[in-house]
């Protein structure tokens, strides 16, 4: 459980880069079987203009051209919120073999809130997941977030000047 911190932390540190951008604070980290964090990145959808670049595809990214192969069986993902269903879809499809998140997401959890897509048996992979670890902290950095944006009227990052709610 001790490791399982120590891989959070990092993805926190990620989260809380994507803050001072300005972005939906969540980071990843991923490491393989040993133990080596393979890549780390945290959300950058309005940075890049890309809906997809969520951290958990940045870190898929990047960890599959660490490894060279776009196959990352034998590793696990830390990321301080839960996925959502496009990052859970490509987490199965990487052969992902665990997924360790701090702070379920109520509104868009794919992996226990609102799906359980890890677990679904009609799918050619399934992920171990384990939620919780060091969740007030995570749910922390995204609660301050959204409760400083819905703060700054003059804040329009979003398109329409809308800021979601977050709980």
């Amino acid at each position: 459980m001790k490791y399982h911190q120590a891989y959070m932390k990092i993805a926190l540190a990620e989260a809380e880069k994507a803050f001072q951008k300005r972005e939906i604070p969540i980071g990843a980290v991923i490491i393989n079987d040993a133990g080596r964090i393979l890549s780390k990145a945290h959300n950058e959808s309005i940075t890049r203009k890309d809906p997809t670049a969520h951290a958990e595809i940045l870190a898929l990214r990047q960890a599959a051209e660490t490894v060279k192969n776009y196959r990352l069986s034998n590793t696990k993902l830390y990321v301080t919120i839960e996925p959502c269903l496009m990052c859970a879809g490509a987490l199965i499809q990487a052969r992902v073999e665990e997924v360790i998140f701090g702070a379920c997401d109520p509104k868009g959890g794919a992996l226990k809130s609102l799906y359980k897509v890890a677990e679904d048996d009609r799918l050619n992979h399934q992920i171990k997941v384990t939620s919780g670890i060091l969740e007030s902290d995570c749910a922390e950095i995204i609660h301050r977030f959204f409760k400083e944006r819905r703060g700054d009227k003059k804040d329009n990052y979003l398109s329409g000047g809308e800021v979601p709610k977050w709980s």
